[in-house]
């Protein structure tokens, strides 16, 4: 199979692509000529202006080399070591970050919530936030985190969002968005990313660049200026603050551009419904939920998803959910390569039934 091949039928995850072709020029222009170093150059200073510009405010933004390092940093500048951080128990942040937030929070707690489709439940947000409070002998309610889009493929609705930071905020605490898939849940909705954050109550984001045509780099974006001391002093401390830091900026700046951001996203988020609408007309195929970014989930038996595997494609299976495939579309995936997955399914489901 050839690289091209491989490329085609890549559904394990959007970090699997490339890079859009505008960021790849930004990146070969930060390449010229003499710059000053860790941020202080003019690619760094673009990018800051063209943040504030889309998202409507002014607004403290540093790149960092992964949505880990995004989400840590965010989380330590909200949350003190006694106070905890409650999440939805499939999020990024409580199952795939090996420790990172309570590492960077130098102890801070993460409580998982539960709720369908990947979202937080009101009610049992209402109930964590009074758990301890005032008790010396507990952790303290600090921070909600919030994943938009879920890790299962849903987005919040902007009611649904509102609510639950009314509910953070009318107990005290502070809000963060994980944000990795941002754009595929904004184009989703189709709402500004102002509407999607600080108007809806967001204190702090996690912009996630990666997975929709970035090359290495996701940002925090604060909309807290009392903020600002914090992390600028977090983020070198972190390890995060490059040297050639326009590298970095120059794909940020590329990415909010004459919206190619929102162009990758939806052409992500059409492939994933084309997907799902195949899905569901093949028989002996069970998907699951609604979807609204870029991730679809089915059922499929061992023997399916070793025939298609088989076949060259490639994708995850029983992560996070047992025996479900979670398949993920990018910016650069085709309808073609959509219609011969589903087809490579149809064919292999109706050979293991028979």
């Amino acid at each position: 199979m050839s690289i091209g091949d491989a490329v085609d039928r890549m559904f394990a995850s959007d970090n699997g692509v490339g890079a859009s072709d505008e960021i790849i020029d930004a990146v070969g222009r930060a390449a010229r000529g003499g710059h000053l170093a860790y941020g202080d150059d003019g690619f760094s200073a673009a990018a800051r202006t063209r943040v504030a510009d889309v998202f409507e405010h002014d607004v403290d933004v540093h790149c960092v080399s992964t949505g880990s390092a995004a989400n840590g940093l965010a989380l330590a500048a909200l949350v003190r070591p006694w106070g905890s951080v409650l999440c939805h128990r499939e999020s990024h942040v409580f199952t795939d970050e090996c420790g990172a937030p309570e590492f960077f929070t130098a102890g801070g707690k993460l409580i998982p919530l539960d709720g369908p489709d990947g979202k937080i439940d009101a009610d049992e947000l209402i109930r964590a936030a009074r758990v301890g409070v005032g008790n010396v002998h507990s952790t303290q309610p600090q921070v909600l985190s919030i994943t938009q889009a879920t890790e299962t493929g849903s987005v919040y609705t902007l009611d649904e969002l509102s609510a639950l930071t009314s509910i953070a905020h009318d107990a005290g605490l502070r809000v963060h968005m994980d944000g990795a898939r941002f754009a595929n849940a904004l184009a989703s909705l189709d709402l500004t990313p102002a509407e999607m954050t600080w108007r809806a109550g967001i204190d702090i984001l996690s912009f996630g660049v990666t997975k929709n045509g970035g090359l290495t780099t996701d940002a925090v974006i604060s909309f807290d200026p009392d903020l600002h001391t914090e992390l600028s002093f977090r983020v070198k401390r972190a390890g995060q603050l490059t040297s050639k830091m326009r590298f970095q900026s120059a794909q940020l700046d590329a990415y909010l551009t004459d919206g190619l951001w929102l162009r990758n996203a939806r052409h992500a988020n059409a492939m994933a419904a084309r997907l799902d609408a195949g899905l569901r007309a093949t028989p002996n195929v069970r998907v699951h939920g609604g979807g609204g970014a870029n991730m679809v989930f089915c059922a499929l038996p061992d023997r399916v998803v070793e025939g298609v595997r088989d076949d060259g494609f490639v994708f995850h299976h029983g992560h996070p959910i047992p025996g479900v495939a979670r398949l993920v579309t990018s910016f650069a995936t085709t309808p073609a390569a959509v219609d011969d997955l589903v087809e490579a399914i149809r064919r292999h489901s109706t050979d293991a039934d028979g």
